[in-house]
């Protein structure tokens, strides 16, 4: 480019000859005379083109890649497997130019997508929210975990919530919109999703959709429309979209190793108000979230209840008194053992009810697929099978989880003829009494040396009985005029004639 500049300047401006040009500058007068004669500013080179081993699997490539494209993202193929399919049928270059030729074709597909044309969209107060999920990893409990993330953000004054869930299920997501309308302190009109498999059953033409009954029902009793966006069309929700983005770098790089998930979601929560009160509203910008917020909160509908977001299903009890939901077992009492029971199902608890009764309660375990499977047992509900057979409290697996005091009990009473009925009849005063009550009788008589059935009672007697009242304060106020006189004979007269000795 140099060399041509001083081609020009020698000849136009200082009037060279071209033959004195070619013998200072080595080239062939052809050449100068060529330069000068079409004006070129800048030389032009004619693209190199060589042949290579890809040339004739180029198409084919280009198709799988087309292929994989329209995948989900975590069932696409990698390039080293592309690369090995192309070996299969008869490529014999190199894994680098496969790789090149993918790289330059992706590039090539990123900016035309983005030559492509949006509207800008703006939403009244009150009129709608965005909802979608992400994925995230903390440490919970000291094991690194991956959790679902909802996320929720209203359009109009972009207050958020993030709300972490070990999955995506009905009930996690129920959960998620009762916080939310909780923080927000009201509904919106309308609420924006993609076509999850929650809440949309089938994708029809247009924006037809077969919408799940139960997120129906969410949606009813808050009374907002559910809007569903058009397949591969995130930008009608982008505000969310971008949400799920920017929180990875704004909250979750400073997120604690906590002890349990609630921690966590208690953290995320002042995480996002404390965001509404520092971060700039994008369209007004002399306002922060947290002022557009307060705005904007007499739009939206009270909530005067939440929605109780659990999901039913029906389970037969086995012989063990057990039911088995999501890889662990949950005891049930053993009068329901061989019975059908509902199963309500709960972000943080299962829910066992028979007869519309509700028969047991359980804190939901989730477990990583990694681990063996659990067995959540709750010893009141086998009392039952101890007492029509006592013996078997020595080695019942439920039994391993008694209180301290009871274990010591059982291990002095079983030492002696009879000992597990009597420890049975023990164990079954907490169907009558507080469970704390029996404990502190039995402390009490362990304290004492010689602990029994029958001193156990009489302890926990002791602890139930009353305080002794005081009488009642007899008043000085009223006093007799003639006070009565003790006369034993009057009991003669009174047995009249007939009986007189």
């Amino acid at each position: 480019m140099s060399l041509l500049s001083v081609i020009r300047r020698w000849h136009f401006r200082e009037g060279m000859s071209q033959r004195e040009i070619a013998r200072r500058t080595g080239l062939s007068r052809n050449t100068v005379k060529k330069y000068l004669k079409d004006q070129t500013i800048e030389p032009v080179y004619s693209k190199r083109s060589t042949l290579s081993k890809l040339d004739e699997f180029e198409e084919l490539l280009i198709s799988w890649l087309k292929r994989e494209a329209r995948r989900p993202r975590k069932q696409r193929k990698t390039v080293k497997n592309l690369f090995q399919d192309l070996v299969s049928i008869g490529y014999s270059g190199s894994y680098d130019r496969v790789a090149s030729f993918v790289r330059k074709w992706r590039e090539e597909q990123k900016l035309t997508s983005s030559k492509q044309m949006y509207m800008p969209l703006e939403f009244a107060p009150g009129e709608a929210f965005q909802f979608d999920w992400g994925e995230n990893w903390a440490y919970i409990n000291g094991c690194k975990t991956k959790l679902q993330v909802a996320h929720f953000k209203l359009s109009n004054s972009r207050a958020f919530l993030l709300r972490a869930y070990y999955a995506q299920s009905h009930e996690m997501l129920f959960d998620a919109h009762n916080h939310a309308f909780r923080v927000f302190q009201g509904v919106p009109e309308r609420g924006i999703y993609d076509n999850m498999k929650t809440a949309v059953d089938a994708v029809k033409k247009g924006k037809e959709r077969i919408v799940n009954r139960r997120f129906l029902a969410m949606v009813s009793h808050y009374l907002f429309e559910a809007d569903f966006c058009n397949p591969a069309a995130g930008w009608e929700k982008g505000q969310i979209e971008k949400n799920v983005r920017d929180a990875r770098s704004i909250i979750w790089q400073r997120a604690p190793k906590v002890r349990a998930l609630a921690e966590l979601n208690e953290w995320l929560e002042a995480q996002c108000v404390q965001d509404w009160q520092s971060r700039k509203h994008p369209q007004y910008s002399n306002e922060t979230i947290e002022q557009v917020w307060l705005n904007e909160r007499p739009h939206l509908m009270k909530v005067t209840a939440p929605f109780d977001g659990f999901i039913e299903q029906g389970k037969r009890v086995s012989s063990t008194c057990l039911v088995n939901f999501d890889r662990n077992k949950y005891s049930v009492p053993a009068s329901y053992a061989n019975r059908r029971v509902s199963l309500h199902v709960y972000p943080d608890k299962i829910a066992l009810l028979a007869e519309g009764q509700q028969v047991a309660e359980h804190l939901r375990v989730f477990n990583p697929r990694h681990e063996p499977p659990r067995i959540i047992y709750n010893w009141r509900h086998y009392l039952l099978v101890a007492q029509r057979k006592p013996g078997s409290i020595r080695n019942g697996a439920p039994f391993n989880l008694l209180p301290d005091s009871f274990k010591h009990l059982q291990s002095i009473l079983l030492q002696r003829q009879g000992g597990d009925k009597e420890m049975v009849e023990v164990l079954s005063l907490v169907l009558h009494h507080d469970e704390k009550h029996v404990e502190q009788a039995i402390e009490m008589a362990l304290e004492a040396g010689t602990p029994s059935k029958q001193h156990v009672i009489n302890c926990l007697s002791r602890l139930l009985s009353p305080e002794p009242v005081e009488p009642a304060p007899v008043s000085k106020g009223l006093r007799l005029i003639t006070e009565p006189t003790s006369d034993t004979s009057r009991y003669d007269e009174l047995r009249g004639q007939r009986h007189a000795q």
